[in-house]
């Protein structure tokens, strides 16, 4: 089996609904990504999937997220932006498009920096 990691970063703002805290006033971040995929089968040049065509994935997913308010952009008009919740929907964008592109990968995780020691991972 084989893992590829890339790593990526956005800048945005969110409020946390409910929370009681300074984290329910609206705050920014410089949110790190790190994108795991793996698989066993390597492609004719010997690469599982070209980082290029990776990193272009997971820039999609970020750029809809990048310096925008993450309260006003769906899901996270209704579901809190949690970095819980950032990880499982950064895993799945990708995963659909994975699925669609490179049936043989699977995504393996998605952690979310939103600060330099505080992170959460998402896997299936």
């Amino acid at each position: 089996m084989f893992t590829l990691a890339i790593e990526d970063n956005f800048s945005s703002a969110h409020q946390l609904r409910a929370y009681q805290g300074k984290c329910e006033n609206l705050h920014g971040h410089n949110w790190k990504i790190i994108l795991k995929v793996k698989g066993e089968k390597l492609n004719n040049i010997g690469l599982l999937i070209d980082f290029k065509d990776l990193k272009q994935i997971l820039k999609k997913i970020l750029n809809n997220l990048d310096h925008q308010n993450i309260n006003t952009i769906y899901p996270f008009d209704k579901l809190n932006p949690s970095s819980e919740n950032i990880a499982k929907y950064i895993f799945e964008q990708v995963e659909k498009i994975i699925l669609q592109t490179f049936p043989e990968i699977e995504v393996d995780s998605v952690t979310v920096w939103e600060s330099n020691t505080s992170r959460c991972t998402y896997t299936k």
